[in-house]
C-alpha cells in the first residue's frame, strides 16, 4: 500500500529527525522504517496522536515507510472493537499505513526464537510463582537472587517449553524467563519472564496458543521482522532499551532495528493513563471511550476537533527527550485556528428568553441577509427570517444591570445582529417573579445595512426568530477531572478529582437554515463558541450541539 500520509512540516526538526538524516548519510539505512505499534486494549488519546504524526510524518519526510502494527499479545484484555477503533483513528488523522500486521502474525517465528534462545543457554523454564520472582529481583542496590530452575539443563526446559505450548500446565504454573544477569544494576535483565502461560481466548488466533510472548520480548522480534530501522518509543522505555538490543542479538536476526526514546505528552488537568480511561468507562464515569470529555482521538473527533488541528498542535509541541507538560489550552488555540475561515458563523440561543417586539406586524416575517463567515468572505451570505417574537439569552438581560452593562433593560436600546434596534419597554414575570417574557418596540429605520447613522447604541446581541427557530440540545464542557491537590487525602483515587460539573446540558434554539445539520457539521455560534453537531448522540429530530471550544482565552500562545 502506497504511503498516503498527510503533509509534513519539514521545518520543523528535533533530534530524531537529526538521527534518520545521519544514518540516511553514513550509509546505515537505504529506507527509513517506522511502525505505530499500539496494543488494541482500549481506544487511542492524544498522547497515542502524537506519536502517530511522529512515526508516519518521519518516514514520509524521507520517502520511507511505515507500518500499522497491533501488539495483540495480552488476549484477557484485547478485543476486535479496539482493533476498528485504532484503524478508523488512524485514518481520521489523516494517515495510511504501508503494512498491517499483528504481533499474533509471529508467534509462530517467536516461539522458535524462545526455543533459540533454550539451546544457547539464554533462557530457562522456571516454575517459581510471580511473587516469587517479583521478591527474588533484587532493588536498585541489592542483586537479585537466582532461581534454584536456572541451571535447568536445556533438554528439559525444551520439553517444559513444548509442554507449557500443548496447554500441560495451568495459567501461572511455569513461565520462560530470559538468562542474563541477575546482578545486573539494570533490573530489566535480571533474568525477565518471556513467555507465561494464559487459557484465554485470542481474538485472531482463537484457542490455538495458551502461551503468550511478554511484550518486552515480543516487540524487538516484531520490529526485526519488519525491517523496522527506526524504533520510536516513549521515555519509559529507555531502561528496557538493553534488554530490547539482547534479545537483537541472541535471537541472531537477520535484521537489526534500534530503539529511540522521546517525552510522552502530558496535557494539564488530564489523565491519559489507559487503565484509568477504562476504569472510568467501565464504571459508567463517562459515555464510553468517545465521550467528549475524554482525551481520546474519538472523544476529541466527537467533541469537534478536526485531524488538520490536532496535527498541527502535536508538531508544535516538538519532540525531545526533557518531561514536560503541556497547557490543554494550547491544544483548544489549534482548533480555533483552524475553524476560524472554515466554521460558518451562525446564532444559537442556549438559554432562551422570549422576546415580544410590540410594533412590528403580526404575522410579517421578512428575511435578512447576514454573512456566514466574515473572515471568509467567499462563503457567501445566508438568509435568517425575523418576526415580531424572538428569543435573546437570558443573560442579556437584567433588570436592574450594574453600571457599564451595556446590554438589554428596562428602558434601554440594543443592536440586534444583522436586524434592528430594540428597546425594552415592559417586563413580563411569572408568580414566582422569575422574568419570562420582555415586551419590546423596534426602530424601521435602523435596519442592518441601510447605512442609519442617527444615534449609536453601545450594545450588540444574537437572536433566533422565535416561530420558525429549531428546539436543540447543547452539551457545554469543562475538564472531566479537578487539577490535582498537592496534599492528597488518604486512600483518594483519581476518581475523586472527577469534576461534577464537567457536562451542561441546554435545551435551546437555533436558527432554521441549520434544521437539516448532519453529525460532525462545525458551527460557530456568536458569542458563545464553535460546535460540532454529536454524530453519536443526535437524530434528525433532535439535533444535539457539543461545545468544541469556546471563542476566547486568557492563554498566551507566545509565552507556550
Amino acid at each position: 500500500m502506497e504511503n498516503k500520509s498527510a503533509t509534513t512540516n519539514t521545518t520543523n526538526t528535533n533530534f530524531i529527525k537529526n538521527i534518520v538524516i545521519e544514518d540516511l548519510n553514513e550509509g546505515r539505512v537505504d529506507t527509513v522504517v517506522t511502525r505505530f505499534p499500539p496494543e488494541p486494549n482500549g481506544y487511542l488519546h492524544i498522547g497515542h496522536a502524537k506519536s502517530i504524526c511522529l512515526n508516519f510524518e518521519l518516514a514520509d519526510e524521507f520517502k520511507g515507510k511505515t507500518n500499522l502494527r497491533f501488539d495483540d499479545t495480552n488476549p484477557a484484555k484485547e478485543d476486535e472493537e479496539f482493533v476498528r477503533a485504532i484503524k478508523e483513528d488512524v485514518q481520521w488523522l489523516g494517515f495510511e499505513w504501508d503494512g498491517l500486521f499483528f504481533a499474533s502474525d509471529y508467534f509462530d517465528y517467536m516461539y522458535e526464537k524462545a526455543q533459540l534462545l533454550i539451546r544457547k543457554g539464554k533462557a530457562y523454564v522456571c516454575q517459581l510463582n510471580a511473587d516469587q520472582i517479583r521478591e527474588g529481583r533484587g532493588t536498585l542496590t541489592e542483586p537479585g537472587k537466582e532461581s534454584p530452575y536456572r541451571d535447568r539443563p536445556a533438554e528439559e526446559s525444551l520439553d517444559l517449553f513444548e509442554r507449557m505450548r500443548k496447554g500441560e500446565f495451568k495459567d501461572g504454573e511455569m513461565v520462560l524467563r530470559a538468562k542474563i544477569n541477575m546482578a545486573s544494576p539494570n533490573i530489566n535483565l535480571r533474568d525477565p519472564v518471556i513467555y507465561r502461560i494464559s487459557h484465554a481466548h485470542h481474538h485472531r488466533t482463537g484457542d490455538a496458543w495458551c502461551i503468550y510472548p511478554m511484550y518486552a520480548f515480543a516487540h524487538p522480534l516484531e520490529d526485526a521482522h519488519e525491517a523496522v530501522t527506526h524504533s520510536i518509543c516513549t521515555l519509559e522505555f529507555e531502561d528496557q532499551r538493553p534488554l530490547y538490543d539482547w534479545i537483537i542479538q541472541e535471537c541472531e536476526t537477520e535484521h537489526v532495528p534500534h530503539q529511540y526514546e522521546f517525552a510522552k505528552l502530558k496535557l494539564t488537568d488530564t489523565i491519559m493513563g489507559k487503565r484509568y480511561l477504562k476504569q472510568m468507562v467501565d464504571e459508567g464515569v463517562v459515555d464510553g471511550w468517545d465521550d467528549p470529555r475524554m482525551p481520546t482521538v474519538s472523544g476529541l473527533r466527537r467533541r469537534g476537533f478536526t485531524p488538520e488541528s490536532i496535527r498541527n498542535f502535536c508538531r508544535e509541541i516538538g519532540v525531545t527527550k526533557s518531561d514536560s507538560t503541556v497547557d490543554v489550552k494550547y491544544l483548544d488555540h489549534f482548533i480555533r485556528e483552524d475553524l476560524k475561515l472554515k466554521a460558518p458563523r451562525t446564532m444559537g440561543i442556549l438559554k432562551p428568553l422570549k422576546v415580544v417586539i410590540t410594533n412590528y406586524p403580526e404575522g410579517q416575517v421578512e428575511m435578512l441577509d447576514a454573512e456566514i463567515n466574515s473572515e471568509n468572505p467567499e462563503m457567501g451570505i445566508r438568509q435568517i427570517p425575523f418576526s415580531r417574537e424572538i428569543y435573546i439569552e437570558q443573560d442579556d438581560f437584567m433588570e436592574n444591570p450594574p453600571s457599564k452593562y451595556f446590554r438589554l433593560f428596562p428602558g434601554n436600546e440594543v443592536r440586534l445582529k444583522h436586524a434592528y434596534f430594540i428597546k425594552c419597554e415592559e417586563v413580563v414575570k411569572d408568580e414566582a417573579g422569575r422574568v419570562i417574557e420582555l415586551r419590546c418596540t423596534y426602530d424601521p429605520e435602523t435596519k442592518s445595512g441601510s447605512g442609519f447613522t442617527g444615534r449609536k447604541v453601545k450594545g450588540t446581541i444574537h437572536w433566533v426568530e422565535a416561530t420558525r427557530a429549531v428546539p436543540v440540545e447543547f452539551r457545554l464542557y469543562e475538564p472531566l477531572v479537578l487539577p490535582e491537590q498537592e496534599e492528597k487525602e488518604e486512600g483518594s483515587t483519581f476518581l475523586d478529582r472527577i469534576n461534577p460539573n464537567s457536562l451542561e446540558v441546554l435545551s435551546g434554539f437555533v436558527e432554521e437554515n441549520m434544521k437539516d445539520a448532519e453529525g460532525n457539521d462545525k458551527f460557530q455560534f456568536f458569542r458563545h463558541g464553535y460546535f460540532n453537531v454529536d454524530p453519536k448522540a443526535s437524530t434528525k429530530d433532535h439535533l444535539v450541539f457539543n461545545l468544541t471550544v469556546s471563542l476566547k482565552s486568557s492563554f498566551d500562545i507566545k509565552q507556550a
